[in-house]
């Protein structure tokens, strides 16, 4: 296999993982009335047939991550190595963990429209946040790091990546997601769902296009 041929198809299965996460991930979350900030409130009312589609499309879809991780290293790799594979562990690592909260998503769904006594729920809910919503900190802080690596080494101009692309690091296309959700209600609502799978659709797409680019000069 050409390094062209490994790059376009871990690349395609980045996007593909952001596809398959992000429409999992909205099956899970999406909330008609956008209370995202209102704790667990926001899956009061998702039924569980659409929660168990959300959870088996979003947990079998979330593994391509890590070819999509592969990717991103490539394409940083001639301006450093060492900060390349630091970057692809830790995109690997933290949506790895994040795959592991999201299979924790359709459950959790379960115990916010458990009808039980509200003291068995409330417990249950306190459990459920000290078990898996500590995992996703972890997520956070490894694709925060991350986001900053890949920002550093686009601005060096040595990697394949132009300089521009250090604007689609992941965390400042979320904080971008944040800024509709406060902004424009409507858009907001949509896309707070699924704001991290959305930056890296944005962040493969527009990769995908530029490897092709890069890689295609080689042929």
């Amino acid at each position: 296999m050409t390094e062209r041929q490994t790059v376009l198809i871990t690349g395609v299965a980045g996007l593909m993982a952001a596809l398959l996460v992000g429409l999992g991930e909205f099956l899970l979350h999406y909330d008609p009335l956008g209370r995202f900030g209102q704790g667990l409130s926001f899956m009061q009312g998702i039924s569980e047939s659409r929660a168990t589609l959300g959870h088996f499309i979003g947990v079998l879809g979330s593994p391509l991550y890590v070819l999509g991780a592969w990717h991103i290293q490539i394409m940083l790799r001639p301006a450093s190595k060492l900060l390349a594979v630091i970057a692809f562990l830790l995109m690997s690592y933290g949506l790895m963990v994040g795959a592991v909260w999201i299979g924790s998503r359709a459950s959790a769904i379960t115990i916010i429209n458990l009808d039980a006594s509200q003291d068995v729920s409330h417990r249950l809910l306190l459990l459920y946040d000290l078990r898996y919503e500590t995992l996703l900190t972890a997520t956070r802080i490894t694709i925060l790091a991350m986001s900053a690596i890949f920002a550093m080494i686009c601005l060096t101009g040595r990697s394949h990546y132009p300089r521009w692309m250090a604007a689609l690091n992941p965390i400042a296309l979320i904080l971008l997601s944040f800024a509709a959700y406060f902004t424009i209600p409507a858009l907001g609502n949509l896309i707070m769902p699924i704001a991290l799978n959305l930056a890296f659709f944005i962040l493969f797409s527009t990769s995908l296009l530029i490897a092709n680019r890069q890689f295609g000069k080689r042929d």
